[in-house]
């Protein structure tokens, strides 16, 4: 969240500045070079709000004439005095019903412009935030991401509306009305204006400023709710399986009592504001009241003239009445959008190159030079890493936690840039081609598929959304979840639930494997995708899994090493650095880390099989 960075909550000249850039950054998305028909759309709309307040300004006069005509108070003019009274209150409604006419045609115009900005706006923040590297992601939290898009996009649909519908126009008729009472009648009449309006803008501005401080804690106290709500249920089952609802809802609560405690703080503070308003129209509304009917009562103004004041005085006051909600929604709109622009504007660690091109698959061969790496320059975690792995070849990556197994994965997937050394892939470096041509060659399967809230069929098909509903099935197929599948009421239609959860962690792998089999990459990767099943599930996806390496360049990280022993090569890591690498029986020769872990592993697993015997004698 940005920082409060006044108490007062009185704009910083830094912050000055941030409204400015943020106000430029939306002017290209109303004046695009590329789209005369939005430029012509914006003059039309400026030009019908012109319209529509010099018809307004001019309407009072039409009262006056009425009211003096049936008065008898009108003066020598041969145009007024043959339309008479009627014929002037006619048409003085229907000069109301031009303004609110050319009101509502200047709307009708600016829409489509309006609405264009804000999905070219929310469209662009989107994909940024996808273009955005994976340790940004990591210190984010998705629900205060999504809340800053969504304030920030509500922020630029009110800037558009107000700042150009209501304050500009605003500021017109207050300049039209001024000059009129100064010329019409005497500059006391327009200096009472400029000064009501004055001591107006400024009681509003000051409190408002104040608000915006309360505001701005407000949205910390918003965001932070939210983040919890949604970590909260995304995490649902952990929550059930540590009895910890009445624990999620304290921390829900605590978040909302201090946006509770802000809300009361506005509310009372807004009271304030509306009183003070209040009070300074109805005591400049009452000079000028004041004034013309001491005018009046000396022959000096006629009673259409008395109308006329007033008539401009509730005229100008009615929009002034919503200038403190304007200013603040303003402000606090600037605060959004500049949190948006702030994300928008974020720098992607990992770009392509000017000159990348697209990466050439003949084979897939793979090649780790001297590879080293740091999320952290004070924490190295890979160290000299060089693997060589021929085209359509297995590697099996094993190794105790945190020696580096996963994060030489994600290097391959280029969601970092190694900080020494090389990967290449048919002799091309990872780093000289285009990510989108780097990552349609690979596929990967996890150790826990993440799928989306849709049905079987669109989490298949997401490995190659143009695929037909036959290759689909034949991709489920070659993974062995087709027959489950049409076992289903719903078949392929059948929703999987947020994050997949409706479907067991075997099945959630099989849609895995399907989805990456139908992309059909020379290339995989397997981060451990059996280690969280059970041992005859993992037994039957490791069958799918090898049926799906054949013929494709495979990188395996295992913990299992059972699951890869018939790698061409394995290579043992321990703290970022390659120890052993060989074949499964060379390793075991060597008597060294890969053949004590095997050692231990076999043995955890008699003990396991002992331990499950006796249980099936027992069944029987």
């Amino acid at each position: 969240m940005r920082s409060v960075s006044t108490v007062s909550g009185k704009p910083t000249a830094q912050e000055r500045a941030s409204a400015l850039r943020t106000i430029k950054s939306v002017l290209p998305y109303l004046w695009p070079a590329d789209h005369p028909w939005v430029k012509r759309r914006v003059v039309w709309a400026m030009i019908v709000l012109i319209g529509a307040k010099v018809i307004s300004v001019l309407t009072p006069f039409l009262y006056k004439a009425a009211v003096d005509a049936l008065s008898g108070e009108m003066r020598d003019d041969s145009l007024l005095l043959m339309l008479g009274a009627v014929a002037l209150t006619i048409a003085y409604g229907v000069a109301r019903i031009f303004t609110v006419g050319f009101g509502e045609l200047r709307d009708f115009i600016f829409v489509p412009v309006s609405q264009r900005a804000l999905r070219q706006l929310a469209l662009e923040t989107f994909g940024h935030i996808h273009r955005l590297s994976l340790r940004y992601h990591l210190t984010r939290k998705t629900g205060g991401l999504s809340r800053i898009i969504e304030r920030g996009v509500k922020g630029v649909d009110f800037l558009l509306r107000f700042m150009l519908f209501s304050v500009g126009p605003l500021g017109l008729e207050l300049l039209f009305v001024t000059g009129i009472f100064a010329f019409v009648f005497d500059l006391r009449y327009a200096a009472v204006v400029v000064v009501t309006i004055w001591a107006y803008v400024t009681w509003t501005f000051k409190v408002t400023e104040w608000r915006v401080s309360i505001r701005r804690a407000m949205n910390a106290a918003d965001t932070e709710a939210n983040q919890k709500a949604i970590d909260s249920l995304l995490n649902f089952e952990t929550v059930r399986y540590f009895g910890a609802a009445a624990r999620e809802t304290r921390r829900y609560d605590e978040s909302m009592e201090g946006y509770e405690k802000l809300a009361v703080k506005t509310g009372q503070s807004l009271a304030a504001l509306n009183f003070g308003q209040a009070l300074i129209i109805s005591l400049g509304l009452m000079t000028v009241m004041v004034m013309a009917a001491m005018g009046v009562q000396q022959g000096k103004l006629t009673v259409g003239d008395f109308v006329m004041v007033q008539a401009y005085m509730i005229q100008i006051t009615m929009p002034l009445g919503f200038l403190g909600t304007v200013y603040r929604e303003i402000r606090q709109a600037l605060v959004d959008m500049a949190e948006m622009f702030d994300l928008l504007h974020q720098p992607a660690e990992i770009n392509d190159k000017a000159d990348a091109t697209a990466l050439k698959v003949e084979g897939g061969a793979l090649s780790f030079t001297n590879v080293n790496f740091a999320y952290d320059p004070a924490r190295p975690i890979l160290k000299d890493v060089s693997i060589d792995l021929p085209a359509g070849k297995t590697v099996a990556l094993v190794g105790p936690s945190g020696s580096g197994k996963s994060t030489i994965g994600r290097l391959l997937f280029r969601f970092y840039d190694v900080t020494g050394g090389a990967i290449k892939i048919d002799g091309q470096d990872i780093r000289d081609v285009t990510q989108a041509s780097l990552h349609a060659q690979i596929g990967v399967v996890p150790q826990d598929t993440v799928l989306f809230n849709d049905t079987i069929y669109y989490n298949i098909a997401y490995g190659r959304p143009e695929a037909t509903r036959a290759e689909v099935e034949a991709a489920a197929k070659a993974a062995k979840i087709h027959d489950f599948v049409i076992s289903l009421p719903e078949g392929y239609e059948t929703s999987v639930g947020e994050r997949g959860l409706k479907l067991s962690g075997g099945e959630k792998q099989r849609v895995g494997i399907a989805r990456t089999l139908l992309k059909n990459p020379p290339i995989l990767l397997l981060d451990e995708a059996t280690s969280a099943l059970d041992t005859q599930t993992e037994r039957d996806i490791q069958e799918s899994l090898k049926e799906m390496g054949e013929g494709r360049t495979v990188i395996t990280i295992a913990h299992r090493l059972s699951t890869i022993a018939d790698a061409d090569q394995i290579i043992v890591l321990e703290a970022g650095a390659v120890v052993e690498r060989g074949t499964h029986e060379q390793l075991l020769a060597q008597q060294g880390r890969y053949s004590a872990m095997w050692a231990r592993q076999s043995s955890e697993d008699e003990d396991a099989a002992a331990e499950a015997a006796p249980e099936r004698l027992d069944h029987t």
